[in-house]
């Protein structure tokens, strides 16, 4: 039986470990797991998708992208054909970005971002100790984290804030936490809520995304 290629990008910055707990049948899909590279200076969003493509090496193959990465599978989509392009915690053009993000993308605050502070994460674990919600989610970013130079955070913040896409695709699948604290629900439209799901739900709400996956890659 020949296997479907599924290919997996991780959000800004993170590892493909994030989809540690994300199980495909074995029998049905292949899996492959795509990592940042490093964007040349000032380099378009479309060139760097470009780049990135030429890691894919089946054709047809099904695109999962998280958060940022869900930005990036629709720019390699204008690449190469893809059976399928499917996105979590994302959104599917930059009308649904949230206020705060059409406000950075004016006043390019985007700019002010302190990226630098990405490699004191785990100091910053450290000293919200007391406060486990917070201490708990320093230390999935830490574990995560696998891109920590600050060329390409600044790059990355610009990139997606700068996002050209004002019409969604039709042919995105759009999988999407309810209570999603990044891109807020109520900004979105055509999307597969996801009960409890917030921004990290690919960590958290796997049990639902193995469930579901196959039958939404099939359809």
């Amino acid at each position: 039986m020949h296997k479907i290629p599924v290919y997996f990008m991780p959000g800004l910055a993170a590892s493909p470990t994030i989809f540690e707990n994300i199980v495909l049948p074995a029998e049905q899909f292949e899996c492959f797991y795509l990592e940042w590279i490093i964007p040349v200076p000032n380099e378009p969003l479309a060139n760097y998708a470009k780049r990135l493509a030429e890691n894919i090496k089946h054709e047809n193959p099904v695109l999962i992208g998280v958060s940022f990465g869900g930005v990036i599978v629709q720019e390699l989509a204008k690449v190469i054909a893809a059976r399928k392009v499917i996105i979590i915690s994302s959104v599917r053009c930059n009308a649904e970005f949230p206020r705060r993000m059409r406000f950075a993308k004016i006043t390019h605050a985007y700019w002010l971002f302190p990226t630098r502070l990405v490699n004191s994460v785990p100091l910053f674990a450290k000293m919200y100790k007391g406060n486990s919600v917070i201490a708990k989610r320093l230390e999935l970013y830490d574990k995560f984290l696998s891109v920590r130079d600050k060329k390409y955070l600044d790059w990355a913040l610009k990139s997606i804030i700068l996002w050209d896409r004002a019409e969604p695709a039709a042919d995105v699948i759009h999988i999407h936490g309810d209570a999603d604290e990044v891109f807020p629900p109520r900004y979105l439209k055509d999307y597969i809520p996801v009960k409890g799901g917030k921004h990290i739900m690919i960590i958290n709400k796997a049990k639902w995304l193995n469930e579901n996956l196959p039958g939404l890659i099939l359809r």
